[in-house]
């Protein structure tokens, strides 16, 4: 563990460096963070980013010098437990929620944790798609069972907030070994269509314009419709809808779109959001792969640190959050992926290009798991 640390500089990437700092033991240290701003420093939200870290570890360093533009983290054990926190409306929940599911299966006590703030916002990936597709992905490497749940207790817009989110989930010693390489066809198409603070009618006029696109296609579709009222709505008035595609294979992709949040910009008509969504669906399926773009780093951790055994998943285009990934992977666990790109011919019809990713895992075993 007392090996050198790493240095990086700037804002980006924050969370993959924290993350993989936390998982492999490496001290990192992040210069110059908006060095040459005219507001200086970490912003609220990561802030915030480095105390939900703080809650799930112990014994960890955390340095910050005045002006904020210098982090040294020295991460401590994963601990786990029951963690409560309030998520900065800057960013959504799913912010703070994508890196818990990268760090809860390697805790060392059962992960409890209720995360307060904003739900759904235009940025991030809401709370909704990453239950549809980010919970099976987990599935698929082996963590299951009765303690993986993630559930919206109460929703919250964006700039308001005042939403709920509970995710639990179970500790494993090892990650099992995935061979993912044939996505299979589309068989059915789900989806939620929430309002809050807004007419029901909204949900419904979501529904059928999605509707009038995707019944060209495929006759199983369902969207459910969920108005949350009262002290279950949040703070602000909003409405929006995700997407999830299932294939025979059991593959999940996913597309959302969210109504501009309230003053912040033009006003967005149901009708144009079903559509617009609907569009990002077959979009993400004409990409393809057996994870979808939202989830590849996901995927990619959960290979990485796996059992010493080779693990195979084909994924559509690499987005460009994914290709920093793979070269932080290789700072953090001197990990190398075999790439290969396969071009499906036209009579296929299989979509865009794929990338075959193979690598051996490194043989990660969760140290901080108490053994019974």
């Amino acid at each position: 563990m007392a090996s050198q640390g790493l240095t990086y500089d700037g804002c980006n990437f924050f969370r993959q460096r924290l993350v993989l700092s936390t998982l492999s033991g490496k001290r990192v240290k992040i210069r110059n963070i908006r060095s040459k701003d005219d507001n200086p420093g970490l912003r609220d939200f990561e802030a915030s980013f480095i105390r939900l870290l703080d809650k799930v570890t112990n014994g960890t360093r955390i340095e910050i010098n005045q002006t904020g533009t210098v982090l040294f983290y020295q991460p401590g054990l994963l601990y786990g437990g029951v963690v409560e926190h309030e998520c900065n409306t800057q960013r959504s929940v799913g912010y703070y929620l994508e890196a818990l599911l990268m760090l809860a299966p390697f805790m060392k006590n059962p992960l409890k944790a209720v995360l307060k703030g904003v739900t759904n916002d235009p940025t991030d990936p809401s709370v909704d798609q990453l239950k549809y597709t980010s919970i099976p992905v987990m599935k698929r490497f082996g963590i299951d069972g009765e303690g993986l749940e993630l559930k919206v207790v109460k929703r919250g817009m964006a700039p308001g907030g005042g939403g709920e989110v509970l995710f639990t989930c179970p500790v494993r010693k090892t990650l099992r070994p995935v061979q993912l390489s044939e996505p299979g066809k589309i068989k059915r198409i789900r989806g939620i269509a929430y309002s809050v603070r807004v007419s029901p009618q909204m949900a419904n006029r979501i529904v059928d314009s999605a509707r009038s696109i995707l019944n060209k296609f495929i006759p199983d579709i369902y969207i459910y419709t969920d108005h949350m009222k009262g002290d279950k709505s949040g703070k602000s008035p909003g409405f929006g809808l995700t997407l999830v595609a299932e294939t025979l294979n059991g593959t999940f992709l996913s597309a959302e779109q969210v109504s501009t949040p309230q003053g912040q910009g033009d006003p967005v008509l149901p009708e144009d959001l079903g559509r617009n969504c609907a569009k990002l669906l077959l979009e993400e399926i004409y990409r393809g792969g057996c994870i979808d773009s939202a989830n590849q780093s996901l995927a990619l951790v959960y290979m990485t640190l796996g059992q010493q055994d080779v693990s195979k998943v084909l994924l559509g285009h690499l987005s460009p959050y994914t290709i920093e990934f793979l070269r932080h992977m290789r700072d953090f666990f001197q990990m190398m992926f075999k790439i290969e790109t396969q071009k499906p011919s036209e009579d296929e019809r299989k979509g865009g290009d794929k990338v075959l990713m193979t690598c051996v895992g490194a043989g990660y075993t969760n140290i901080s798991k108490s053994i019974k």
